[in-house]
């Protein structure tokens, strides 16, 4: 408990998470109301109308709102590498894991709670900006309902990976630019690839993690999508775990 506490008046008392909450939000709920409003232009488009989906309402939050978050938690770690306060952390706490699982648990679970928020305001605001064109969109079908509630179970464990790399980078450059090319640039290149990239595709984690919101494209996963999720969390936790042993094992 005087772990947790430690890490929440850390992360309470800097202004960094603030701003990327804000950041968050905004990207959120702003993404969805241009979705809606250009669904709702596009009834007028001789192209044909721009039918507005859940997992489309809520790409404001799976996807740039998740990246933005992941960024608060590498900061989280890579900020006390950086001012070398780390130091003074373990000297406080001689169990290292202790203070990655606080940094991960709390961050963590304040993005599962705000991205689940968010992705009912998403929906809201999508179908209200939609006009006819958001008619059909209801949270009915089970596909749709794990947009809503596998968003949150997502951010979770982006935030896990994140504070993992951090720790294992211990840079925030380093730390963010990988994270951010990770799911952007880096698995999409494997289309380049040809067939040996359509193997190698159905094993990325976010790409799993993307089939399990429902948005896994065309590629040919070997499992369903709770399979993906758990595949993505098997990653993350190898990911994680390293980053503690790592950590025990090297200077502060």
């Amino acid at each position: 408990m005087a772990v947790l506490s430690a890490e929440r008046i850390k992360i309470t008392t800097t202004k960094s998470p603030l701003w990327c909450t804000i950041i968050i939000i905004v990207l959120g709920l702003g993404l969805a109301t241009v979705f809606g409003l250009s669904a709702k232009s596009s009834l007028s488009s001789p192209n044909g109308a721009m039918m507005p989906t859940v997992s489309g309402a809520l790409s404001g939050v799976t996807g740039f709102g998740v990246l933005v978050l992941m960024i608060m938690a590498a900061l989280a770690i890579t900020s006390e590498y950086r001012f070398g306060t780390i130091r003074t952390t373990f000297q406080a706490v001689p169990n290292r894991a202790s203070v990655l699982i606080a940094k991960a648990g709390l961050i963590g679970g304040f993005g599962a709670v705000l991205t689940l928020v968010l992705s009912f305001g998403a929906f809201a605001l999508t179908k209200a900006t939609s006009g006819d064109a958001g008619r059909f969109l209801t949270l009915s079908g089970d596909d749709n309902w794990r947009v809503v509630y596998g968003t949150p179970i997502y951010a979770f464990f982006c935030v896990v990976l994140a504070v993992g790399v951090g720790a294992l980078l211990r840079q925030s450059a380093g730390a963010i630019a990988l994270l951010l090319l990770w799911p952007l640039l880096i698995e999409n290149l494997f289309n380049l690839f040809g067939s040996i990239g359509e193997k190698i595709m159905p094993f990325l984690p976010f790409m799993n993690a993307n089939n399990f919101l429902g948005s896994g494209g065309s590629v040919d996963f070997h499992w369903g999508p709770w399979g993906s999720l758990v595949y993505f969390a098997l990653f993350v936790l190898v990911v994680f775990g390293l980053s503690i042993v790592v950590v025990n094992r090297r200077d502060a």
